[in-house]
């Protein structure tokens, strides 16, 4: 684990983090941590910046708890210090949700990223007093707010991330997945300390980070993470016409493969690239051979180039 809180903010804070999907046992019943490890490897291979597990592209809300932290440790145990990991730890009730970020500080995760809790509406002063109680039951833990309201029916308000971050000094910042950039821009304008901000939107990452945001959490990739890089490098050295470019590939690998609405497209691709990480988990159901085949040619026609195994064709 990368030592020091101040150093954890700014490596699982900045660049580009990775929500892993889940690799599964053909049946879909059983996780299988063996190609976990070896998608940990391709994509530190590639130059990601951070990983994060059981999030949405993860298919954390389908996994037992037990699931999840046999899930965080191995992550762990692969990244071996050489990418920071942060564990999504939200769940449904409190208790669960700090029993889960107890469990990632305890074997070695850098940070945990918290989702609101789900399905029951919360009022302003229910979210704040959850992820008070969350963060003060770690202290000195590096905590990243999550916010996906389309899919919690829970929005985390401008206002409401700076009580929080008032309240609890080791939150560190906050993933958006909600599409609103100028909500994105407040979270900052905001919190009067340093609070990092990443987005979740793949095709919003330039026009964010153009914005003054310190990263993002890019589900598409975990399939194809080379575009993602490039826009990064592009950043760093100041180009921003390969940096426009790279979006436009992004754009194109988000169109192609859905932006997350079917996880499947994104292990299909992974198996033709000689990553085998099973199916998805039902209710979630799995694109077939020749939808994944079509969805490869239509990358290649945009343009995105790839390492496929032919022989997997």
């Amino acid at each position: 684990m990368i030592s020091g809180a101040d150093e954890i903010h700014r490596t699982a804070g900045q660049g580009l983090v990775v929500p892993l999907v889940t690799p599964l046992a053909a049946d879909g019943e059983s996780v299988d941590v063996g190609a976990l490890a070896a998608l940990i490897e391709f994509l530190i291979g590639r130059g990601v910046h951070s990983l994060m597990t059981c999030g949405t592209t993860g298919e954390g809300v389908l996994l037992t708890y037990e699931e999840r932290q046999r899930i965080v440790e191995a992550a762990v145990r692969a990244a071996a210090g050489r990418a920071p990991v942060l564990a999504q730890t939200g769940a449904a009730t409190t208790a669960d949700t700090i029993a889960l970020t107890r469990h990632a500080q305890a074997c070695g995760a850098d940070a945990a990223t918290v989702v609101t809790p789900y399905y029951f509406r919360l009022s302003d002063a229910a979210l704040i007093a959850h992820y008070a109680s969350v963060a003060e039951s770690v202290p000195g833990f590096p905590i990243f707010l999550y916010n996906i309201p389309q899919n919690t029916g829970n929005n985390l308000t401008p206002a409401v991330v700076a009580e929080i971050a008032r309240r609890c000094p080791n939150v560190a910042g906050i993933k958006d997945s909600s599409g609103n950039l100028a909500q994105l821009a407040e979270y900052r304008s905001e919190v009067p300390r340093r609070f990092y901000t990443l987005v979740g939107s793949d095709r919003l990452i330039l026009a964010a980070l153009a914005g003054g945001a310190d990263g993002a959490v890019a589900g598409n990739a975990n399939a194809v993470p080379e575009p993602f890089i490039e826009l990064f490098d592009a950043m760093s050295a100041g180009d921003w016409t390969r940096a426009r470019q790279a979006q436009a590939q992004i754009t194109a690998v988000a169109r192609v493969l859905g932006d997350g609405g079917d996880l499947s497209l994104f292990k299909g691709v992974l198996k033709r690239r000689g990553l085998s990480v099973g199916p998805v988990r039902r209710p979630l159901l799995t694109a077939a051979d020749d939808v994944i085949a079509a969805r490869i040619q239509e990358l290649e026609a945009a343009g995105v180039s790839i390492e496929i195994r032919r022989e997997l064709e």
